[in-house]
């Protein structure tokens, strides 16, 4: 009889994908600088797949702790960046120089955050996407929030929750494939750096690299690359994954701010076109939002320190209901329980507390102001 393997929850594992030139490989980078605390499971998550990769390769860039030692035990490549400065796009740049020119046009490339943890299938899944369709530039995940954090996380989860169900009902048409984790073809990374070193893409500060080492959100920028060079992105309902939530305010603002102003200097850096229209058109809508939200809070600051009284208007009542209304239902993935707490307004706070991140990336992005990690 003929042995079969099986994966964690009984299925027979699969065999790797086919192409035209034979079988592709498979190659998995995981970018990781002092993940010694969450490296061990996110590695687990990748030999429990379905679908197992041909290579995983821990880039390990600067790191100080055991996050090595850990890989190497778990039976994980090794790689470690020499004088990188540019952080987890400069570590990714270094590996992907050696990798893309030595393989296969078909041969396929997740990179995945270490402190990101894939479902068993999620591999398999995200191959046959990609394999569907020869334009589709890559496939990325749709996450949920990890636990930890306290009342932040919690309010990360919900957050994270609202985003799936953005994205299943739009059949994983997305914005940004994230970092989170990302399967590309090797032809097409490599037709990015093509596209950097002809003009047809930003230079990427001159690294010709896959990732700009100029921006602060390679992931973001990376996406723009791919559309622009008219390929697809895609974010599969089925795609799913953990990733770790900001278990403080302070660390958060931190996050959210690289990623707002991020999404700012991309917008600029490619300038007004039928790719970036749609993006455009959230920082404008973003802005507003930021104006609104000034002007609301300030006419109740005029009002109680006046000593005029506030008055409720009808109109302001039927805003309210709206807010109240679809806070309700896009948490719905979370449950009944998620959903009646959501009508109480608790998450105002998280909404204010975006509102001033949103602000503050506008600001240092109008002002110029040193861009930090």
């Amino acid at each position: 009889m003929e042995d079969t393997q099986t994966g964690p929850q009984g299925e027979e594992l699969r065999p790797g994908p086919t192409t035209q030139g034979g079988p592709a490989r498979i190659t998995v980078l995981v970018p990781a600088h002092n993940e010694e605390a969450g490296i061990l499971e996110t590695l687990t998550s990748l030999q429990n797949q379905t679908l197992v990769p041909d290579r995983i390769i821990v880039v390990a860039d600067n790191c100080t702790d055991a996050t090595e030692a850990i890989a190497v035990a778990a039976g994980a490549e090794v790689v470690r960046t020499v004088g990188n400065t540019d952080k987890k796009a400069g570590a990714l740049n270094y590996v992907l120089s050696g990798l893309l020119p030595t393989g296969k046009p078909e041969d396929m490339i997740l990179v995945q955050d270490a402190d990101s943890q894939l479902s068993h299938d999620f591999i398999e899944l995200a191959v046959g996407h990609l394999l569907s369709d020869t334009r589709l530039g890559a496939v990325g995940g749709v996450f949920k929030g990890g636990h930890g954090g306290g009342f932040v996380g919690h309010l990360q989860r919900n957050e994270y929750a609202r985003y799936a169900r953005d994205v299943r009902r739009l059949n994983g048409k997305c914005l940004v494939v994230t970092g989170t984790a990302a399967l590309f073809r090797v032809r097409t990374l490599r037709d990015v750096v093509a596209g950097r070193l002809s003009g047809a893409l930003p230079p990427g500060n001159g690294s010709g690299g896959v990732y700009d080492t100029s921006v602060l959100t390679e992931d973001n920028e990376l996406s723009f690359a791919l559309l622009t060079l008219k390929y697809r992105i895609l974010s599969p309902a089925d795609c799913t994954l953990v990733t770790e939530v900001m278990p403080t305010w302070r660390e958060l603002w931190a996050q959210r701010l690289r990623w707002k102003r991020g999404a700012v200097e991309n917008c600029v850096q490619y300038g007004w076109t039928w790719v970036t229209k749609p993006y455009w058109g959230r920082q404008i809508l973003a802005m507003v939002g930021v104006v609104v939200t000034i002007a609301y809070f300030s006419t109740i600051a005029f009002a109680l320190i006046s000593g005029a009284g506030m008055n409720i208007q009808p109109f302001w009542l039927a805003v309210t209901g709206v807010f109240i209304l679809e806070r309700v239902i896009t948490v719905r993935l979370r449950g009944w329980r998620y959903m009646l707490a959501a009508a109480t307004m608790y998450e105002i706070v998280i909404d204010l507390f975006l509102q001033a991140v949103h602000a503050k990336a506008y600001a240092d992005a109008a002002f110029n102001k040193k861009k930090a990690w």
